[in-house]
Parts: structure tokens; sequence; C-alpha cells
């Protein structure tokens, strides 16, 4: 524990400074989004963004495996974009106008969640700047239903409808229904999407295949519930048997070594179905893909 710190003067990431020459100045920008408007089972992932936030400020800054303090590349957390308590595609709207309005150049936005629903706003608003964008998306669930609880815009839906917006390659997946297993066969999208149970004793492999998919320019989502409730129980809709702390940070630095990761995204810490441990987990993660995208990010 870090005693010399001001615990949450400034209420952000690391509790960092934030003022407009730290802004400008940043590698990352970090925007908290406390919306689970889509919640299916236990809603809760509202106060994801807050409670990542308040255990982030007890993160060492210092990383061991990388050998250097990853804040010194800059990270800014803009204020929250409040929930919208309207139909979901308004919510993504407000995503997108309200991300499109900080005027970002090469800056890696990373959303803190938040429904996984939130992914739709800010990839929409990734790829203006970056138009070549394909997507990692990590998680338990395929959420490619077209719809769900009457609405295409909820948190079962994200992958279809990011994958008419841009190449999107799935890993992790150990939950998937009859309608998405059809859509898949008919979409001729079977090599695009890895199944856990098939892809962890040939984890090596399964990365390069999945990887091989991708652009250069990468956008990394992750809903928590890809990690193993053994480790992650502080999620809306657990599975069991997902992947471990070391198996999600190797992925993740592999796809910073190939690739050029411009925007991420962490979603569905849903705070009061776990310990509190779990908000220390989703900090330490958030901060480990700060580290390994700015690495590769620097001469941006």
């Amino acid at each position: 524990m870090k005693f010399h710190k001001n615990h949450y003067k400034w209420n952000t990431f690391l509790d960092l400074r934030n003022d407009e020459k730290n802004f400008l100045n940043s590698s990352v920008i970090l925007i908290p989004i406390p919306y689970d408007g889509t919640a299916s089972y236990k809603s809760g992932a509202r106060h994801g963004p807050s409670a990542i936030i308040n255990a982030s400020s007890e993160l060492e800054y210092y990383d061991i495996e990388t050998k250097k303090d990853i804040s010194e590349a800059g990270i800014f957390t803009t204020p929250e974009i409040s929930p919208l308590a309207s139909d979901p595609k308004e919510m993504q709207l407000k995503i997108i106008n309200t991300i499109d309005n900080l005027k970002l150049k090469n800056q890696i936005t990373g959303i803190l969640g938040g429904d996984h629903s939130v992914t739709i706003g800010s990839v929409k608003s990734t790829i203006k700047r970056f138009p070549n964008l394909s997507i990692l998306y990590l998680d338990a669930h395929a959420d490619l239903r077209d719809t769900y609880m009457g609405t295409k815009w909820g948190h079962a839906s994200v992958a279809r409808r990011l994958k008419s917006v841009c190449k999107v390659v799935q890993l992790g997946v150990r939950s998937i229904s009859y309608e998405e297993i059809n859509f898949i066969s008919k979409s001729k999208s079977e090599n695009e999407i890895f199944f856990w149970e098939h892809t962890k004793n040939n984890l090596q492999k399964n990365i390069d295949l999945a990887l091989k998919q991708l652009s250069d320019q990468v956008y990394i989502s992750i809903d928590l519930d890809v990690l193993d409730p053994s480790i992650m129980s502080a999620v809306g809709n657990p599975q069991p048997g997902g992947m471990n702390w070391e198996e999600i940070n190797f992925i993740i630095k592999q796809t910073a070594k190939k690739h050029t990761i411009v925007g991420f995204d962490v979603t569905e810490l849903n705070p009061k179905e776990g310990p509190e441990s779990c908000s220390f987990t989703a900090a330490k993660l958030i901060y480990k893909l700060i580290g390994f995208a700015t690495e590769k990010n620097k001469n941006l």
C-alpha cells in the first residue's frame, strides 16, 4: 500500500492528475461508461467503472514483467459518459458522439464498462480514426444473437453488430446458442471463433491462428466473464472453465507484439457479485493492457 498518495483526489485511474496539459500529453485516454441498461441476468455493471478506479489507486506504478513505470506513458481519465434510460441504440449514439467530441488523434482509447454493449459505440468512433481496424473479442459468450430481449443493441448482440463494421475474431467462447451456431455456419465465419475448450490445450497455436486474421490496427474487447469465476466471479453472467490470469495476459502480450493496439475496453465488472479482489484484478488487467499497448505504440 502506498501511503504517500492522497487517495481519490482526482477520482481517476491510478489517482493521476487530470488537467488539459495531461490530456494532450497522454498516450491513453480512459473513458468510464457506467451503463448496464441491457443486463439480462445480474445488473450492476454500472458500478464497474467506479470500482475499477477506486481499486486502481492501490496499484504500484512499476510493472515487474515490462520493467517499467507504465504510468509514464500518460494516462488520462475523462469524466464518465452518463447513461441514458431510453433505447439502447440512443446510448450507442451518445457514446459515439462523446468520444468523437474529444477530438483524439493517435491516442489509445480505453473504455471502462459498463455492460458489453458499450463496445459498439466505442468501436464505431475508433474506426473513424483507424479505418483498417479489426477486433480481438475476448468473451465467454458468442454475443452473435441478432436480437435479444427486444433489442439489436444489447450485450448478447455486440459481436453480431460489430461484424457489419469490421473483422471480429473471437477467443475464449464457451457458451453459445443454436441461433448463433446457425449464424456462424451461414456466414461461413467458423474460422473467426475459437472455443476455449479447444483452444486452451494448444494455446500458442490457436493464438497464432486468431491473430493472423487481424489487421495491423487492433481493438481488444474484453468481457471479464472470459476469465474463470475462480478469479473473476464479479460478473453478470459467469461461466465455468475460463481463462486464468497468465493466459489472458499472454494473449494480450502476443497481440501487442504482432499488432498495434489502438483501443480497448474492459466490461461487465459487477462488483457486488464477487469479492473486492475482482475489482483489483480488473484494474491490474487494464494497467497491464496499457503497458503492452504503449510499448508498441510509443512511436505513433
